[in-house]
């Protein structure tokens, strides 16, 4: 392997005051361009985000060094979304000691500058929607801060999914742009661009040596181009990094028809495969809606795997110890075609045997499974995959075919099992099972909590789990504390670093030390002012966001999440008519506020109307003046990381309250429980872990668990149909 030679002597920045202070200036005036008098917050912010990019970037270079020059193994994390949130503060809390962060924020505050209205300036990156993009997000916090050579790869949407707002009660969507001002944060690396095929045919032939060889030919191709993201790691040196794949078109500009008067198709080739980094999750409601989604799928996998392959070739080590130095974990069943992209390239480019290069995909890759509900397990109309991927749904069979003759080996004569097993469903007008295509093609499969990952050997992939006893595993969802306590809620931080140490910072479990404090009324207190402090802190962001005066002393009962059936924000809405009427009739309940916030997908009709009854009951309690401020309802729009990070340390009840058996594991539930929030919840998801490590007595568990759910739908339970008795 080729050394890199090693970098010059450079010019080290340092994080005290007087530095930054001067650093501050040199970035104002000589990269932004702007005489400080008339600077305003944007300009200082994009200079405050060139500074901490400088003490970042050192770093970021050695550690990708290290990676290249010991060769370690790699893992990449493949995701549809990446909720990162805002950057400026969480880079700042990870590369600084405590001392330097405040030095650097007093340095601007001298400076006449006011820290907050610089975190304002920044958006979200609207590169992700749930919690499964948190997650991700999440994943590669804890990746640098553990030192595991770790790279997130997703696409770099230019809209996101969409801004929220709220009209007459009701959610309209408008473009997100956040990119509209740049992003200080991303390196474009144009040098880094892969070609990605779509369309075409396959030509079949016979090579000099007589083996069958596959062609694909006569295809539309798009370029993808990298956007790379340091990751730094918190109190370490560590700063791995996240490449984001913006689509480009192959030929950006048809002067021939534009000579002939023809401006939209001139240009059309550009729009058309611009498209594929436009929007997370466009509408699939649509025939185009759908391939768009496929296409977007495709052309991320296939830059990444393309990406990593020319990695790993740089060692010049055989393709056979690639699952040696290369761990892929696919994030749901979105980049699951994967499998099949890396079996081509194997087979088609390298010309390997099928069972050399299925031995490869297979030590490879690693799957996480987020939803137990039948109908949320991705799958693809053959035609719609035959007419975009061509040679992939070629290999799909192939490896249907291979797999099927070993399931039929294992059971004989069950042909029902084999039709629920089969990658390819017949049965609903012949569709491509992604989950299966995943689960096939991967050595391991983990749930991501106890109970979800029991109802996954039990149910959906009962036959597999019976097939191969030992490939699903439980592997627990997580936050990081670094930004759900240290960065979101710096008042409680404080409180816990002053009595036990800021150990818990990189490891969690030493929180336990805080449970003699419980008895401690010197703690209490201050944890009770602490959750006041930020109470008012909502309270505030509500009334400036929407004009509606919520009494911070009121409970504050939360559930903010993504708008879906299953999660049950209805019945949450039915318990809040509930409390009215109570209150109406003359109860003197505790003063409660209730908060939602969420999106829901855009041709999502139900969770759409949901939302409508949201704010239809909160224009009716909210303007009650019988019930004055002992219940008010709010729902908050557009909820993001940034919000989250003011509702959540605010939160005293935290909603987890989806029907048993339906909530894979959720992270929202932990994010509030770990700021101080009593869970009311049902033995869903990882609900079940909090109860095990807070005890019983210290969360409030409803319903039916989800073994009596099972048995209730069993025995002919019909939800719709009694909603009409």
């Amino acid at each position: 392997m080729k050394k890199p030679v090693a970098l010059p002597e450079l010019d080290h920045p340092t994080l005290d005051a007087e530095s930054i202070r001067r650093s501050l200036y040199n970035r104002l005036i000589y990269t932004i361009g702007k005489d400080p008098i008339t600077a305003t917050d944007r300009d200082w912010y994009y200079a405050v985000a060139a500074v901490v990019r400088e003490r970042i970037i050192e770093r970021w270079m050695e550690t990708m060094r290290s990676y290249y020059v010991d060769d370690r193994k790699r893992v990449y994390y493949l995701s549809m979304e990446f909720l990162m949130g805002r950057t400026m503060s969480n880079s700042m809390l990870n590369i600084c000691s405590e001392k330097e962060f405040h030095d650097a924020f007093a340095a601007l505050k001298e400076m006449g500058l006011h820290p907050e209205n610089l975190r304002e300036v920044e958006p979200d990156a609207a590169l992700g929607n749930g919690g499964l993009g948190r997650l991700a997000a999440c994943f590669l916090d804890s990746m640098a801060t553990m030192g595991v050579p770790g790279y997130g790869y997703g696409i770099r949407y230019e809209y996101g999914m969409f801004h929220q707002g709220i009209e007459d009660g009701q959610q309209v969507e408008h473009p997100d742009n956040w990119l509209r001002y740049g992003n200080p944060w991303e390196f474009p690396r144009p040098e880094v661009l892969y070609q990605i095929k779509f369309h075409g045919r396959v030509v079949d032939f016979a090579d000099e040596h007589g083996q069958k060889r596959h062609q694909w030919v006569d295809t539309d191709d798009v370029m993808a181009m990298a956007y790379d993201y340091p990751i730094p790691g918190f109190d370490t040196g560590t700063v791995n990094n996240m490449r984001l794949w913006a689509a480009k078109a192959s030929r950006d500009f048809d002067l021939k028809y534009f000579n002939e008067g023809n401006y939209i198709r001139a240009v059309e080739d550009k729009n058309d495969s611009e498209n594929l980094s436009k929007v997370l999750y466009p509408d699939d409601t649509t025939e185009m809606g759908r391939e768009l989604r496929l296409k977007q799928q495709y052309f991320f996998v296939c830059a990444s795997i393309q990406d990593m392959l020319y990695r790993f070739e740089k060692s010049g080590t055989s393709l056979d110890s690639l699952p040696d130095k290369v761990a892929i974990q696919l994030n749901d069943t979105h980049p699951s075609i994967a499998v099949a992209e890396l079996m081509r390239i194997l087979t088609d480019q390298h010309h390997l045997d099928w069972a050399r290069a299925w031995s490869i995909t297979t030590r490879t890759f690693a799957y996480t499974n987020h939803t137990l509900m039948p109908e949320a397990l991705e799958t693809w109309p053959v035609p719609l995959f035959e007419r975009v991927l061509p040679r992939h749904l070629q290999i799909i069979y192939e490896i249907n075919h291979r797999f099927m003759k070993d399931v039929m080996h294992h059971y004989p004569g069950d042909p029902a099992l084999w039709q629920r097993m089969s990658i390819i469903d017949e049965g609903h007008g012949k569709r491509v099972r992604m989950a299966h295509l995943a689960i096939v093609g991967s050595h391991k499969v983990n749930g991501v909590a106890a109970i979800h990952t029991r109802l996954m050997k039990e149910t959906i992939f009962a036959d597999f789990h019976r097939l191969w006893p030992d490939k699903i595993v439980n592997m627990t969802n997580g936050v990081t504390q670094r930004r759900w306590l240290n960065q979101a809620n710096p008042g409680l931080s404080h409180l816990i670093t002053r009595y036990i140490g800021n150990g818990w910072l990189k490891n969690l479990d030493q929180l336990r030390q805080l449970t003699p404090l419980a008895a401690d009324t010197d703690f209490c207190n201050a944890f009770v002012r602490v959750k006041h402090d930020n109470k008012v802190r909502l309270a505030s962001m509500i009334e400036h966001r929407l004009g509606i005066k919520v009494d911070p002393s009121s409970l504050f009962d939360v559930q903010i999440k993504r708008m879906h059936e299953y999660k049950r924000q209805l019945l949450n809405v039915l318990h809040v008519i509930t409390l009215y009427n109570r209150i109406r009739a003359g109860e003197n309940p505790p003063p409660r506020t209730v908060i939602f916030g969420g999106k829901a997908a855009p041709g999502y009709y139900m969770a759409k109307l949901i939302i409508r009854l949201i704010n239809n009951v909160a224009d009716i309690v909210n303007h009650d003046a019988q019930v004055r401020d002992r219940l008010k309802v709010v729902f908050i729009p557009n909820y993001d990381v940034s919000t989250a990070e003011i509702i959540i340390p605010a939160a005293d009840l935290s909603e987890q309250i989806s029907t048993a058996g339906t909530e894979a594991s959720g992270t929202g539930n932990m994010k509030l429980a770990l700021n101080g929030a009593l869970t009311i919840g049902t033995l869903d998801g990882a609900n079940v872990e909090i109860r095990n490590e807070v005890g019983p007595d210290n969360i409030f568990i409803f319903g039916m668990t989800a073994d009596e759910v099972a048995q209730t739908r069993s025995k002919g339970y019909n939800q719709i149909g009694r909603a009409h008795v």
